[in-house]
């Protein structure tokens, strides 16, 4: 069943009032892809009458006020991706599609959507209820933060927004809380995994440098932004006070990571798999077409990339589904309409790492002096594929699937690590699980432009181009490598690029058509370099290549399409 998104919906159900209005940036997609429609559901799960208004109008409030006020609270979402991401490209120029809008024009998602809904429900609802934020858009930028499309240090986004309460993370645990406490006349201010605003700063919480110092001083946001990225896991944090102007951001330590009753949970609530049928008679709405046919096994990375959200957002501890909650959804997925037999994808965000992590790291919480993944793997981490392939067989063997994909990007080096069974994981998905492409991300080759990333060297990725390369011959199947590599991380100079260029084409043998230009995404350790032009864990400078057509060009070399300039060679 689907959330209502009208009126008429609501009578339908016989509810005279809503108790909790969402509004997000996406059109309604239900999903457990879409965090807006999970959270939904499992409001509704615990009794309370919730309804979606999905990509209001902006400039009038028709839409805004179609459900009416709620009882309790509003939750506010930019959508599945931060809105300036969505609207833009890493040359700052306008984005024309949007494949969570039907129709796939971008046109309906506005720049910095969180604010601006909030604004607009303070527009048509004066005094309102409480407007509580979250998603990925509030979670990267809930402090102080570096925003590289107005290059400049905001406030957070829970001052910009005017809003009540701002969920980081995930958020399961704290929007139950918040719904019961608000339900119960309680006081909101000490639920785990969210931000306020008070005229005080609270008793035992670190005092982050304030919001005019970091904007007046690189050094004291890069201190600003190592105490906030030490204090994201839920067994170590201390909770983190910032002045901004007059008050106080306080942001109280992390929720409690799911067990794996709670999460399977998640995904028993029973979703459509699909648009609304109101949003999908305004176009086709693309996003469908990625996520319908496929199951998440996993939340979380433990890789850490410098420039990547994800542990900022959904942590940095991996937690995983159990066997028979996968099992039971790829049988629902065998029901839908138009199901054809293929699973398009089993992963998470990284598709390897399922199943393990560091036994220590789920006791006493990640190491500060050291990483998972970087520079090497940690001998606590012990990478083991077992489980996965038993997982993978199981699945192709249920009635009414023929094929099963692993679509998601893997860490390369992770399977080389696993000597018992990172070959056979390796054979397995060869030999019955790649559909045509393999993803991998070594994004670099050059040690330096590595180092910076936070990526592992070289050695590892020929090792594991020739292994599947002789796999796939064996299995006698046409399939490739495709690799992720970016243009222009701090760090990278056109000469990097270079040397890329000619790595790839000497020993993988490839000219790549799709190359990124780095974005520096908020509360991303790659985002405090491009900001600073220093090595946050040398101290030395670094070269940041800042001006738009250098960019470009730095990806032209790689495609082999490069503006001849005498900026072509310079070496940093």
């Amino acid at each position: 069943m689907y959330l209502p998104i009208t009126q008429n919906e609501v009578r339908k159900l016989g509810w005279d009032k809503l108790d909790i209005v969402l509004v997000t940036g996406d059109t309604y997609i239900d999903s457990p892809y879409i965090g807006v429609a999970v959270i939904g559901k499992l409001l509704a799960r615990h009794g309370y009458r919730v309804g979606i208004i999905a990509q209001p109008d902006v400039q009038s409030g028709k839409d805004i006020s179609r459900l009416g006020e709620p009882r309790l609270f509003w939750g506010v979402s930019g959508g599945s991706v931060d809105s300036m991401v969505a609207n833009y490209t890493a040359t700052k120029r306008k984005r024309r599609s949007d494949d969570y809008t039907p129709g796939g024009i971008n046109n309906r998602r506005p720049d910095r959507a969180v604010i601006a809904y909030s604004n607009l429900i303070r527009k048509h609802f004066k005094n309102t209820k409480p407007i509580v934020l979250g998603g990925i858009e509030a979670s990267l930028r809930r402090v102080a933060h570096y925003d590289y499309w107005s290059d400049s240090i905001r406030k957070s986004i829970l001052f910009d927004a005017k809003a009540d309460l701002l969920i980081y993370g995930m958020g399961e645990k704290a929007i139950v809380e918040i719904a019961e406490k608000l339900s119960s006349d309680k006081d909101t201010t000490d639920i785990t995994g969210t931000c306020y605003i008070a005229k005080e700063k609270k008793d035992g919480y670190l005092d982050l440098p304030s919001f005019d110092r970091v904007k007046s001083s690189k050094q004291a946001f890069a201190e600003m932004f190592k105490t906030f990225y030490e204090n994201n896991d839920p067994h170590t944090a201390k909770g983190l006070c910032q002045k901004q102007d007059t008050r106080y951001l306080v942001q109280n330590p992390p929720s409690p990571l799911l067990t794996q009753k709670e999460l399977d949970e998640l995904y028993e609530i029973g979703y459509e798999n699909e648009a609304h049928p109101s949003c999908r008679k305004q176009g086709k709405v693309k996003a469908v077409d990625t996520i319908r046919y496929s199951i998440t096994t996993h939340r979380g990375c433990y890789g850490e990339c410098n420039f990547c959200s994800i542990g900022v957002h959904q942590g940095q501890t991996v937690q995983w589904r159990s066997e028979k909650s996968i099992l039971n959804e790829a049988r629902r997925l065998t029901e839908l309409p138009g199901f054809k037999g293929n699973i398009m994808d089993v992963g998470g965000p990284t598709a390897n790492m399922y199943g393990f992590e560091c036994e220590k790291k789920l006791t006493k919480g990640v190491c500060r002096s050291k990483r998972c993944l970087y520079p090497r793997i940690c001998k606590h981490l012990k990478p083991d594929h077992s489980i996965q392939v038993p997982l993978l067989k199981k699945l192709r063997k249920l009635p009414g699937i023929k094929r099963v994909f692993v679509a998601s990007g893997l860490r390369h080096d992770m399977v080389l690590a696993d000597r018992k069974h990172g070959l056979s994981y390796l054979r397995e998905l060869v030999s019955h699980h790649v559909s045509g492409q393999m993803k991998i991300a070594p994004e670099h080759t050059e040690e330096r432009v590595l180092s910076t990333m936070g990526k592992p060297p070289t050695g590892s990725l020929l090792t594991f181009h020739e292994l599947f390369y002789k796999l796939t011959g064996k299995a006698k199947k046409k399939q490739y490598l495709t690799y992720y590599l970016i243009a222009a991380h701090p760090g990278c100079a056109e000469s990097d690029m270079y040397k890329l260029k000619e790595f790839i084409s000497d020993k993988l043998r490839i000219t790549p058509e799709q190359v990124q230009i780095f974005t520096p995404l908020p509360s991303t350790y790659s985002a405090l370099m491009y900001y600073t032009e220093h090595d946050p864990f040398t101290g030395k400078k670094l070269f940041v290549e800042k001006n738009i057509k250098g960019k470009q060009n730095q990806k032209l070399i790689v495609t082999g399409k490069e503006r001849r300039s005498s900026r072509s060679h310079r070496k940093h």
